[in-house]
C-alpha cells in the first residue's frame, strides 16, 4: 500500500498481521508529524511543554517544529537521513524529534547518561549524518569534546548541532528561528513505516536499537493516554530522561500531547526539584523508576510533606517496583499508584485505577490490546502451567519483530513465528494480571538450585532498615555460582558490627519463608548503588565492585 522501501536493516511485520491490525482500528495510518499537528489544531492555546520560564503552546510547538525542520533541510539533512538525539530534558528535544519526523529523518535516541562507546556504536550501525547534544552535562561533562571524538572515528557524521554554547558547531537555538516554512522539507514517512529508533532497556553491553513505526507507536499512546486518563487539564511531570521510551509513551509526553496536556520538564529527579515544580505547575501526574522512589518518600516524610498525595497518580515502572514499597507509598502517603510494566520493544501492561489495592500492590497489572499475545513458557518452550512462573514472550500490534541490523540478536531473541522473547520471568494469575518475577539471565544457578534475584530482593526491602537491595551471582568453583546480596541499610546508632547485621539479614530471610539455599552466602553494605543509563541498578557494575574488593564482604 506504500511506494516507499521499508527500511534497510529493520524487519517489518508481515503483511497478513498488518491487515487485521488495520482491520481493528489499531493502526489509523497517521504518522508522527500530523499527530503533532493534529494536536495544534485541537488545542492551539494549551500549554504544551513548560520549561523553567518559558511555556511553549501547542500553536507555537508546531511553528517552532516547521522552522526546525526547513532550517535542518538548509543544512543539508534529508529524508531518509538518520540523526542521533542526545538532548537533556529541554523544550527543544520535542521540537528537534518532531522536526525530524516531519523531515522524513530518522532520530537515533540516546541518552544523556551515554558516552563514546555507546554514541560509537550508534554511529557505526547506523551511517547517522548528524548529531543533536547539550554544550555540559552532569559532572560538566563536555558533549562538544565526545563530537569531536566521534567526527574522527565517524566518517558518516556531517552535521553536529548543540544546545547552549554552541562553539565551533551549530546551535540548535538558530534552528527554531523563524523561516520560509520550505514544501520540499516537509516529507514524512508514511504510518506503516519505520518512523525513529529506540534503544533497547538491557542492563549490559551496548543497547540495541529499536525500529519503531509511527502506526504501531501512536497505538500504544493513544491506548495508553486512555488507561492513564490524560485530558487537557494534566500536567505530566517529567524528571526521568525524556528519550526514555517510558518517558515518550507510556503514556509519556506523546500520551500528553495526544491528550492536550503540558509535560512539564524537570532537570534532575531529586525530590528537591521535583517537588518544587509540583507546587509551581499544579502538576496531576508523575512517571519513576523504582530507585528513584524511595528519595521522594523519605524527603516527603522528613518534612512531613503531603505532597504525594496531591498528584492524580504516580506511574512506576522501568523495573519491578516492590510490594513492600508499593504498601508503604498506598498506606503511608496516600498515593494513587499506577505501576506499569513494559519494554521498549513493545509490550506494555498497566495497573488500572478501579482494580483493587492488592492487584495494584502485587501485581504489574493488565496488558494493552487483546491482541497481545502473550506465551508463558519453560526452559524447553513448552507452556508451564497455569499460574506457574516461566519466560515471558509475546507478539502483537506495538511489538517489534526484530531489532535493527542485528541478525544475530534477532535469531537468540525471536522465534520464528514472530514472538520476541522478552528476557523476564513472570506468571499470569486467575485474574489476568500478569506479575514480574525477575529477569531470565538474572537468574542464579547455585549447585542446580535455580534462583530468582526478584524474589529475594522483595524479601529483602521488607526489612525496615534495608533501603534498597540486589542479589548478584558471583562464580564458585564448588557451586558454580553463588550469591551475594549488596544492601543500603538505614543506619542506626546502636547498629552492631558488618558481620551481626549480616546475621540479622540472613535471619530476617529465614523468617520471611525462604527456603535456605536462597538465602545470600555473602551479604555486603553499600553506600550507593551504581545505575544503568535507564535508572536500574547495575549488577554488572555491583559484581565488578567484589571481584575488585571481596574481602569486605560479611
Amino acid at each position: 500500500m506504500t511506494t516507499q522501501v521499508y527500511l534497510d536493516g529493520a524487519v517489518p511485520y508481515p503483511a497478513e498481521f498488518a491487515e487485521i491490525y488495520r482491520k481493528k482500528g489499531y493502526w489509523l495510518g497517521q504518522n508522527l508529524s500530523d499527530f503533532l499537528r493534529e494536536s495544534a489544531q485541537k488545542y492551539p492555546q494549551n500549554i504544551a511543554v513548560y520549561d523553567g520560564d518559558k511555556a511553549v503552546s501547542y500553536a507555537e510547538f508546531d511553528h517552532l517544529v516547521d522552522y526546525c525542520t526547513s532550517h535542518l533541510y538548509q543544512h543539508g539533512l534529508r529524508a531518509g537521513d538518520k540523526a542521533v538525539v542526545q538532548m537533556p530534558n529541554h523544550y527543544q528535544f520535542y521540537v528537534l524529534f518532531f522536526a525530524l519526523i516531519r523531515l522524513g529523518a530518522l532520530p537515533v535516541m540516546s541518552l544523556p547518561a551515554h558516552r563514546f562507546a555507546e554514541l560509537s556504536s550508534f554511529f557505526k550501525q547506523t551511517q547517522a549524518k548528524a548529531y543533536f547534544c547539550a554544550d555540559f552535562g552532569a559532572q560538566k561533562f563536555d558533549y562538544r569534546e565526545l563530537a569531536e571524538k566521534l567526527q574522527q572515528t565517524a566518517p558518516c557524521l556531517e552535521h553536529v548541532f548543540v544546545l547552549g554554547n554552541a562553539d565551533k558547531f551549530v546551535a540548535i537555538q538558530n534552528l527554531l528561528k523563524e523561516t520560509h516554512i520550505s514544501d520540499e522539507a516537509i516529507s514524512p514517512t508514511t504510518a506503516d513505516q519505520v518512523a525513529f529508533l529506540q534503544l533497547s532497556g538491557g542492563s549490559t553491553g551496548v543497547p540495541k536499537l529499536i525500529p519503531r513505526t509511527h502506526d504501531d507507536y501512536l497505538y500504544s499512546v493513544r491506548e495508553s493516554a486512555k488507561i492513564c486518563r490524560l485530558n487537557q487539564s494534566s500536567r505530566l511531570l517529567m524528571v526521568l530522561p525524556a528519550a526514555h521510551n517510558f518517558s515518550m509513551s507510556s503514556a509519556g509526553s506523546l500520551g500528553i500531547f495526544y491528550s492536550g496536556g503540558a509535560v512539564v520538564l524537570g532537570t534532575d529527579p531529586s525530590p528537591e526539584t521535583a517537588f518544587s515544580l509540583i507546587k509551581k505547575h499544579g502538576v496531576t501526574d508523575a512517571c519513576l523508576v523504582p530507585a528513584l522512589v524511595r528519595p521522594w518518600m523519605d524527603k516527603a516524610a522528613k518534612d512531613q510533606d503531603p505532597i504525594l498525595s496531591t498528584l492524580r497518580c504516580l506511574q512506576v515502572g522501568g523495573a519491578r517496583l516492590p510490594d513492600a514499597v508499593a504498601t508503604r507509598l498506598i498506606d503511608e502517603f496516600h498515593v494513587n499508584l499506577q505501576q506499569v510494566f513494559g519494554m521498549a520493544e513493545g509490550l506494555v501492561n498497566y495497573t488500572h485505577f478501579d482494580m483493587t489495592k492488592e492487584q495494584i500492590i502485587h501485581t504489574q497489572g493488565l496488558k494493552i490490546s487483546l491482541d497481545d499475545e502473550i506465551l508463558v513458557l519453560d526452559d524447553n518452550d513448552q507452556p508451564v502451567e497455569a499460574g506457574e512462573v516461566g519466560h515471558l514472550l509475546t507478539r502483537g500490534p506495538y511489538t517489534i519483530r526484530g531489532y535493527y541490523q542485528a541478525p544475530e540478536h534477532n535469531a537468540r531473541s525471536f522465534t520464528p513465528d514472530g514472538f520476541y522473547r522478552t528476557g523476564d520471568l513472570v506468571r499470569i494469575r486467575e485474574d489476568g494480571c500478569i506479575v514480574v518475577e525477575g529477569r531470565s539471565k538474572e537468574q542464579i544457578n547455585r549447585a542446580g538450585e535455580k534462583i530468582a534475584t526478584e524474589e529475594v530482593e522483595q524479601a529483602l526491602l521488607t526489612h525496615p532498615q534495608i533501603r534498597l537491595a540486589a542479589l548478584v551471582a558471583m562464580p564458585d568453583e564448588i557451586m558454580g555460582e553463588k550469591s551475594c546480596a549488596f544492601i543500603a541499610w538505614q543506619s542506626q546508632t546502636d547498629d552492631p558490627s558488618p558481620i551481626r547485621l549480616a546475621m540479622s539479614v540472613r535471619q530476617h530471610l529465614k523468617d520471611y519463608g525462604l527456603a535456605t539455599y536462597k538465602i545470600p552466602d555473602s551479604v555486603k553494605f553499600i553506600e550507593q548503588f551504581p545505575y544503568t543509563a535507564f535508572g536500574k541498578i547495575d549488577k554488572k557494575k555491583l559484581r565488578q565492585q567484589f571481584e575488585t574488593n571481596p574481602n569486605i564482604l560479611a
